[in-house]
């Protein structure tokens, strides 16, 4: 069995990376391999200050070549994919210079237009690259670098939620309850969200903070509109509760490295409205039914006559291509050889 170590700016967190990290390392301890977790902030086995995403100074050399100590691969989750911290990536290639590494990206800077002037990831002979959607394996092949694509993967037999629970604790009663399972930032389009609530009547559950700066401009929005919102998750509510007291789930972001709540909605048997951002299409594509943002009827007609059949088919499609316990297997490829294109 190997000897692994996996960065990252930060881990243990609420974050989409910070928590498809977990699986991988949860996955690779099943498969009997010993796993050391590095990152600059959040819950790690080492720490080292200067990889956080915010930190002010770079990360010392030394003391990052002690932290991943003599492990026989390391896995970078994103840090080198979005260079939110560039003196931190430069010195973490410096490090893996000549080692194995496996290079996860989450995101990649030029599909971000704040960041699209950043370098993207660097290549070297021991190197290797997964990318958890196709739509960045092709525009990394136009690049020169060959890497294979690893879809997000889920419990899809998550435990029941307590739906008259959730409901009671953020204070609703028998209206429809619409939740957005994210953070509030721009991409996130809370306005599209709130268009839905009010055309169907029903309330926004707006989970996640308001990050990056937008907390004006959701304030803004939400004195505009005549729509019932609720904010945050309340104490003692899971997110399997979350899902078990909505009504339906909207994730109308236009941009997404994956976007988890699709999936999430799915195991939980929820119906889903999305905005078809570009990777939204490429999930679609594997056989799951979701209403359009716009498709007001569409959506006013399931919520009327819940069909059961439409999530059923859905958790099957998750369950054949997207399921948890498939992941060590995949891990386990991915370990043995270099792979170019998808996984399976």
């Amino acid at each position: 069995m190997s000897r692994i170590a996996l960065v990252s700016f930060r881990l243990g967190g609420t974050d989409g990376v910070s928590i498809e990290a977990a699986k991988w390392v949860a996955a690779l301890r099943r498969l009997g391999h010993h796993v050391t977790t590095v990152a600059g902030a959040g819950v790690a086995d080492r720490l080292v200050r200067g990889l956080a995403a915010d930190a002010t100074s770079a990360p010392n050399r030394a003391r990052l070549h002690e932290a991943l100590g003599d492990c026989d691969v390391v896995i970078v989750e994103n840090l080198a994919s979005l260079p939110l911290n560039v003196a931190a990536r430069d010195v973490l290639y410096d490090v893996l210079e000549g080692r194995d590494a496996i290079f996860r990206h989450h995101d990649l800077a030029w599909q971000r237009a704040h960041l699209a002037h950043l370098e993207g990831p660097r290549d070297a002979p021991r190197w290797r690259h997964v990318t958890i959607n196709e739509l960045s394996r092709h525009e990394l092949l136009a690049r020169g670098i060959t890497s294979t694509t690893m879809y997000n993967s889920f419990d899809c037999d998550p435990p029941p939620g307590r739906r008259a629970f959730a409901r009671d604790k953020l204070g609703v009663g028998p209206e429809r309850l619409v939740a957005m399972p994210t953070r509030a930032i721009a991409r996130k389009n809370v306005g599209g969200a709130l268009e839905l609530c009010a055309r169907l009547g029903a309330t926004l559950w707006l989970m996640g903070p308001a990050e990056d700066g937008y907390d004006d401009e959701l304030s803004a929005l939400l004195r505009d509109v005549r729509v019932e919102v609720r904010r945050m998750v309340p104490a003692g509510v899971t997110m399997d509760d979350a899902y078990a007291g909505a009504d339906l789930v909207v994730m109308p972001s236009t941009w997404e490295g994956f976007g988890n709540p699709v999936l999430e909605s799915v195991t939980h048997r929820r119906a889903l409205a999305l905005h078809p951002y570009p990777v939204a299409r490429e999930i679609i594509d594997f056989g799951f039914e979701f209403f359009d943002l716009d498709d007001v009827a569409g959506i006013e007609a399931f919520l009327r006559a819940p069909d059961d059949d439409l999530l059923a088919s859905n958790l099957d499609v998750a369950r054949r291509h997207f399921n948890l316990a498939d992941l060590p297997a995949r891990l386990s490829r991915l370990l043995d050889g270099p792979l170019a294109g998808p996984d399976g």
